[in-house]
C-alpha cells in the first residue's frame, strides 16, 4: 500500500503489525501471515520494522491475540483496549519535552504494541486507524475531518486496492439497476 496509508511515528508499527492479515486482491479470503513472518527474521524485519520478533511459539500465540484483539477495536471506542493494557502494563518514561509510554518488557512484542497504542490513544491518533471495509486493510487517516471509509480510490501498484472506487461504481450500478425496473 502507498506511503498515503501509513501512520506517524510508531503507530506505524501497529499498522503493520495489524496488517499482517490480509485479503490478498487474487483469491479474496483471508490469509493470516503472522507464523510465516515470525520465523523469518529478514522477512518480519521487512514486514513489521520496530516490533521484537516472537521468541516463543506462546509469544507468538499472544501476538496473535493482541493482534485480533486490536483489529477488533477498530472504530470503536478505546475502552475496549483495557483487557490489553491489563496484559501488558506500560510505564511512562521522562524523555525530552514530555513522557513515553513503554513496554514493561521490550522483548515482548505484544506488550510493545499495547505500549505503542496507549499512547496513541493518549495523543487521539487511535481513532483514525481505520480498517477498509471491504478488503480490511488496516489503513491510518489522514483526511482533515476523519471520514476517510476506504483503503483507497486507485490501485498504486500492483498490489495495490481501489476499494472506494469499487464501491461507488457497484452502487452506481445499483441504483441504475432499481432505476429501470417498472413501477407498480
Amino acid at each position: 500500500m502507498s506511503a498515503r496509508n501509513a501512520a506517524p511515528g510508531r503507530l506505524e508499527v501497529v499498522r503493520a503489525l495489524l496488517n499482517t492479515w490480509l485479503i490478498p486482491n487474487d483469491i479474496r479470503v483471508g490469509v493470516d501471515r503472522l507464523a510465516d513472518l515470525a520465523v523469518d527474521v529478514a522477512a518480519w524485519r521487512d514486514a513489521v520494522p520496530g516490533l521484537p520478533r516472537p521468541r516463543t511459539p506462546t509469544d507468538l500465540a499472544d501476538l496473535a491475540r493482541t493482534r485480533d484483539a486490536l483489529r477488533s477495536a477498530l472504530g470503536g471506542p478505546p475502552g475496549g483496549l483495557q483487557e490489553l493494557f491489563d496484559a501488558h502494563p506500560v510505564r511512562v518514561v521522562v524523555v525530552p519535552g514530555g513522557t513515553e509510554l513503554v513496554a514493561t518488557d521490550p522483548a515482548d512484542p505484544a506488550a510493545v504494541a499495547a505500549a505503542i497504542v496507549a499512547g496513541a490513544v493518549g495523543d487521539g491518533t487511535w481513532p483514525r486507524l481505520k480498517a477498509c471495509p471491504d478488503c480490511r486493510w488496516v489503513f491510518f487517516d489522514h483526511s482533515r475531518n476523519r471520514t476517510k471509509v476506504w483503503c483507497g480510490m486507485v490501485a498504486d501498484d500492483a498490489n495495490g486496492r481501489s476499494c472506494g472506487s469499487i464501491a461507488k461504481v457497484q452502487a452506481y450500478r445499483r441504483r441504475q439497476a432499481d432505476s429501470t425496473k417498472p413501477v407498480r
